[in-house]
């Protein structure tokens, strides 16, 4: 046992090793994808950024659409998170706001530009997908407490569709450039247009 120790222990080293090398150039790739168009970003800068070489990239990801998909997986499952921890237990609606706009402040760029930019990555849109599912049904899960329980279907299904509306990253975007408000403004502005759909506040 003890003579397996040091090549255990190498092992595990390299791997370590491996795995910070790919965040690296994962966060390399995000930085990039940030504030450059997709079709502008070169695996030449990103192997710089992180301090690798084109083949290493390449020999890990396939390629740009490869990194690009991976990015968008990491983050979403981070997005995914934020929002489940900011959730709580029982919050409230001012609550839930607030936590959504300070992730919005964080992620909403990024989302934004990621639907926007979508069809030009193979693999992304259904990604794109699948976060739009999320928010949806995240809307749903965190303000069904607050909906009416008698309201019938039909009604129900509209006030749903007007939450995620309202909840949108678009709106948060609208609201923040386009209304140059703060962020402590745009909660303002998110519950005025929510609370006349919550019974029970």
């Amino acid at each position: 046992m003890k003579a397996r120790e040091p090549r255990e222990y190498r092992m595990s080293a390299r791997a370590d090793s491996a795995e910070l090398t790919r965040e690296r150039i994962i966060d390399a790739m995000l930085v990039r994808f940030s504030t450059t168009p997709y079709e502008r970003i070169r695996l030449d800068d990103i192997a710089a950024d992180a301090g690798v070489t084109v083949q290493t990239v390449i020999r890990r990801f396939g390629g740009k659409p490869g990194l690009m998909t991976t990015v968008v997986e990491r983050e979403l499952g981070r997005i995914a998170a934020a929002r489940e921890a900011a959730a709580g237990d029982s919050p409230t609606p001012a609550e839930t706001v607030a936590a959504l706009v300070e992730h919005y402040e964080r992620y909403g760029d990024l989302i934004l530009k990621t639907y926007s930019e979508a069809p030009l990555v193979p693999g992304l849109s259904e990604l794109a997908a699948q976060g739009r599912e999320y928010h949806v049904d995240w809307c749903r899960r965190a303000f069904d407490a607050a909906l009416d329980p008698a309201l019938d279907g039909v009604t129900r299904r509209r006030r749903v569709a007007q939450i995620v509306a309202i909840c949108d990253a678009t709106t948060w975007h609208i609201l923040r450039a386009d209304g140059s408000l703060t962020p402590t403004e745009t909660e303002s502005a998110l519950l005025e247009l929510l609370l006349p759909l919550l019974a029970h506040l």
